[in-house]
């Protein structure tokens, strides 16, 4: 064979593999995997247990299943005992262009009998025990070299004060929310407590310059005598990482899959509420079901409330058979993916009895979105209006 001709065939194999590279790359589901404290910051210590080192521990077991998967790549903020500033964490998500960021960390109480998992994603959210979440956590920043001047403007005895500084939490927060609920249904089917009854907001420093869809986990307290015993053994970090991984595959596979839209079923059933401005539906499927009907006041000019149950890269005929019945249905593309809503009020209370809904049918995930004058707007604002 001549030699431009064998030089012809390496450059073309060149490309090929060149390509493919960067097509696995581009698919690729990217996870930062952050241990909360380390080295001089232990975090918090009841009866011997020490919670850098349990989160550690976690975050290794977390992201050596993530690992396995050929479609995701994990990053790290530290894998040794080390001490990492809080906004170095959100650096090295950012630097290696994280699709979600995951905070683990550890609960205790001068109260030994709280006990239970918490959930948090970044928000305003003025409620006395997050803000003192947040402070505690918070509190980390005066372990770091010149953090006066870092943090300019910022007391961590007030995370109120993240109210004045630039945030970029609104674009992400649908999103962290759905992963969060992931978190805790896995931890519910464990028969975790999940305090609060739910997702929570709260001002974390850690999570406050990470430019994705970010949560903080409380895996427990280790001031709790039984759940602080379970938490620093090989039996319960395994427990706990395997229900983390898997609300992290859950959420790969709803937001970035290949266009199948999945459910979750809930392990209890919620019992459904009193459905508002309901009426009958007959599908082949589900013969007799009852789904919202669209208040006739929602207009673009008003505040309105949906549902949003799925996201895909597959486009979906929007019929009542392809969502369990619930109709109606819209859609929204954003880039490649198809966000798919269900309902539509003007009633605040009402939408609350529509995501329960929902959620009976399978859509654990799903979450409340709102829009003003056709414009998406966060939930606080809408109930603002």
């Amino acid at each position: 064979m001549p030699v431009f001709h064998k030089i012809k065939i390496a450059l073309f194999l060149g490309l090929m593999i060149t390509s493919f590279c960067s097509h696995s790359q581009i698919k690729n589901f990217k996870v930062t995997l952050d241990a909360g404290h380390g080295a001089h910051d232990f975090g918090a210590t009841y009866n011997g247990h020490v919670e850098k080192n349990i989160a550690l521990a976690v975050v290794l077991k977390v992201g050596k299943m993530l690992e396995e998967n050929p479609k995701v790549d994990v990053t790290y903020t530290r894998k040794t005992d080390v001490f990492i500033d809080l906004v170095e964490r959100a650096n090295i998500a950012n630097k290696a262009n994280a699709n979600i960021f995951v905070s683990i960390h550890c609960n205790a109480s001068k109260n030994t009998a709280a006990y239970g998992t918490e959930t948090y994603v970044m928000g305003m959210n003025k409620i006395a025990s997050n803000l003192e979440a947040a402070k505690k956590e918070n509190s980390v920043i005066t372990l770091e070299k010149d953090y006066k001047r870092k943090y300019e403007g910022f007391d961590p005895d007030s995370p109120e004060t993240m109210i004045g500084m630039t945030l970029m939490q609104e674009e992400y927060l649908g999103n962290s929310i759905s992963l969060a609920s992931k978190v805790e249904n896995e931890f519910e089917k464990l028969g975790k407590k999940i305090r609060g009854g739910g997702v929570k907001q709260a001002p974390f420093m850690v999570l406050h310059k990470a430019y994705m869809p970010r949560v903080l986990i409380e895996m427990g307290f280790i001031s709790n005598y039984t759940e602080g015993n379970l938490l620093d053994t090989e039996e319960g970090q395994n427990e706990i990482a395997n229900a983390i991984h898997a609300a992290i595959i859950s959420y790969k596979n709803e937001y970035y899959g290949d266009g199948t839209i999945e459910t979750y079923e809930t392990r209890t059933r919620v019992q459904t509420p009193e459905k508002p401005n309901v009426e009958p539906v007959i599908t082949k499927n589900n013969p007799v079901t009852t789904v919202a009907k669209p208040s006739p006041e929602a207009t673009t000019n008003a505040v309105v409330f949906k549902i949003q149950i799925a996201a895909t890269g597959k486009k979906v005929a929007l019929e009542a058979k392809n969502f369990k019945g619930l109709s109606p249905i819209t859609m929204e593309k954003s880039g490649t993916i198809y966000k798919y809503m269900y309902g539509e009020t003007t009633d605040y209370n009402q939408s609350r009895a529509l995501l329960e809904q929902a959620k009976t049918k399978g859509y654990t995930s799903a979450f409340l979105i709102a829009f003003k004058d056709g414009k998406k707007i966060s939930i606080q604002e809408a109930i603002n209006y």
